[in-house]
């Protein structure tokens, strides 16, 4: 983990980009990126299943331990643990370690868009930092995603959070500069989403950010691309963008 919170810089903000499979990780990592997340919603939709749902568990630890055969820093993100018992997070937590995951990100937020009770959620990033301390847990809080809630809850959460054992706290859907000052402010590293229209990278380091996260973006643009490469072969129209070739593909397969 001491690598991979290195990377966490107030102000130098690590980018993180997310991958759903292997081959976009690959390629990723062959552009230069030292650390990987995953995509909840990626991971789910490849398997036909809605977001976060508990049957995507197995998917997950099973990318997991792909990226982690690459060059790369592995975070995964379990939604909300797949199941409401601390011992059954931390046995999912202690599974990623093994397969060579550094991190994790564990949510409040529940699919039926309500929050977890903070103390519930605390038990959670409790149970998983005493049974694998080694892994640095960003604690998410969905605060901004849960309807008109207010940066003074997300404040509060992300305390509860670290008091816990959170090594780092996330806000998605956190913009406003006073708000990102105030969770700044707790006093560990700080991980927002890249909200395009709204943020900047530049703009986040200066409010001393330490972690930016690219989340479901790149599996929703590669969606945009692979429709708008359909379309423009129907339409007889120059492609979207310029593919890697075949043999750049295959050269970062086993």
């Amino acid at each position: 983990m001491d690598e991979f919170r290195a990377l966490h810089v107030p102000g130098s903000p690590l980018l993180l980009p997310n991958a759903w499979e292997f081959g976009v990780g690959a390629h990723l990592v062959a552009q230069g990126f030292r650390a990987l997340g995953t995509t909840s919603l990626g991971v789910s939709a490849a398997a036909g299943e809605a977001d976060g749902a508990p049957s995507t568990r197995d998917a997950t630890v099973a990318l997991a331990a792909r990226l982690a055969r690459l060059d790369a820093l592995v975070s995964v993100d379990i939604a909300d643990g797949f199941s409401a018992d601390p011992a059954a997070v931390a046995d999912l937590a202690e599974e990623l370690a093994a397969a060579g995951a550094v991190g994790v990100n564990l949510e409040d937020g529940r699919a039926d868009g309500s929050l977890a009770p903070v103390e519930v959620q605390s038990a959670l990033v409790e149970a998983v930092k005493e049974r694998t301390p080694q892994l640095f847990l960003n604690a998410r809080t969905d605060t901004h995603w849960a309807g008109d809630r207010s940066v003074a809850e997300a404040e509060t959460r992300a305390r509860a959070y670290v008091a816990a054992g959170a090594d780092g706290v996330f806000v998605p859907g956190l913009a406003d500069p006073a708000d990102v000052e105030r969770i700044v402010a707790v006093g560990v590293p700080v991980n927002l989403l890249f909200l395009p229209g709204k943020v900047t990278l530049a703009g986040l380091a200066e409010l001393g950010v330490a972690r930016v996260s690219l989340g479901s973006l790149p599996y929703r643009m590669a969606l945009a691309a692979a429709a708008g490469t359909a379309l423009a072969v129907r339409d007889g129209r120059d492609l979207p963008l310029t593919p890697p070739s075949y043999a750049d593909v295959t050269a970062f397969l086993p």
